[in-house]
């Protein structure tokens, strides 16, 4: 068994490794040949934490196991990072277990390789201003992915602190991209495309807000009862997810499904997208909308690929279990 620990993880893997890592899976998933298992989230009562399980099997690259973990929110207090996680891989043909990796990296890296493969799909390939909604420590990441899927010049950003973009502004400023901290309203009235990534239970950006032609990655709703966006949005949009069944439930089509604005037929899995089963975006006017519930399989697969990594460089640990 191989062990990569959560130190080890930035010099193994990059952001493109990442994407095509995602955009593989979403791919087999759509194909069919990959699945998830329920997701299992609970409040333990103890720190205030969630803790949980994401597991699937993807049978065309063989990548079986779980990610185990979930959010503390005393944990900034503590110098740790809020959410922790652990990614478990197992062999397939023996059940053995393969390898145990750090998560908290991998799935900043897989949750931002998300957003960027629904822009490299759905975008307008003219979009010139990137909007960024949240700038907590998800935020960079998503910023930093999805600005390398166009070719943006300015990035727009909210957040409910506004004193908390300054670390944004970075990042764009580093990227050569022009940066502006903005209200929401100004916000959907500039931006061509919108990262949402917030814990929002209300939502933030509505219909009104948004122009023709907007793609719009939502990426903070993965737990019955979050919302980024409003149900008139949802039901004006068209819809993508990386999976139906948790997009209604715990996704950001959650709400919209219950008073409801869409049926789950009106949503489709980017994989079939990136398979070439359905078109995407089929007009510039469209508003398109990638709901990134955030699925076991893609930990597997970023994990997978770090692991790989991980043993032709002579950097992971080996023990025998």
């Amino acid at each position: 068994m191989y062990i990569v620990p959560e130190a080890a993880i930035a010099d193994l893997i990059t952001p493109e490794a990442s994407f095509d890592a995602v955009e593989k899976v979403f791919a087999s998933m759509a194909a069919k040949s990959a699945y998830n298992f329920p997701v299992i989230r609970e409040a333990i009562g103890h720190a205030d934490a969630l803790y949980g399980f994401k597991s699937g099997f993807d049978r065309a690259a063989l990548d079986l196991g779980l990610k185990s973990g979930g959010y503390w929110p005393g944990n900034a207090a503590k110098g740790l990072t809020n959410h922790q996680s652990t990614v478990f891989l197992f062999d397939a043909d023996t059940g053995k277990c393969r390898a145990v990796v750090g998560g908290n990296l991998l799935t900043a890296l897989r949750t931002a390789a998300a957003a960027a493969v629904s822009v490299a799909h759905l975008a307008r390939r003219d979009a010139k201003v990137l909007g960024i909604i949240g700038a907590g420590h998800q935020a960079a990441f998503q910023l930093r992915a999805v600005a390398a899927q166009r070719n943006f010049e300015k990035v727009v950003a909210w957040n409910r602190s506004p004193e908390k973009l300054d670390g944004l502004r970075k990042v764009a400023e580093g990227l050569g991209l022009a940066f502006e901290s903005v209200t929401v309203e100004q916000l959907g009235a500039q931006a061509d495309v919108i990262v949402t990534i917030t814990s929002s239970i209300d939502p933030i950006l509505t219909h009104d807000q948004v122009k023709p032609g907007t793609h719009i990655a939502c990426m903070g709703t993965d737990t019955k009862g979050k919302m980024e966006v409003d149900t008139a949005l949802i039901g004006h949009a068209t819809l993508f997810t990386d999976e139906i069944a948790q997009s209604i439930t715990i996704g950001e089509c959650q709400h919209a499904m219950l008073d409801l604005s869409i049926r789950r037929e009106d949503i489709t899995e980017l994989g079939a997208v990136i398979n070439g089963s359905h078109a995407g975006r089929t007009s510039d006017d469209e508003i398109t909308l990638f709901d990134g519930t955030g699925v076991g399989l893609q930990d597997l697969a970023v994990a997978s690929a770090v692991v790989d990594l991980a043993v032709e460089k002579g950097i992971a640990i080996e023990v025998d279990f």
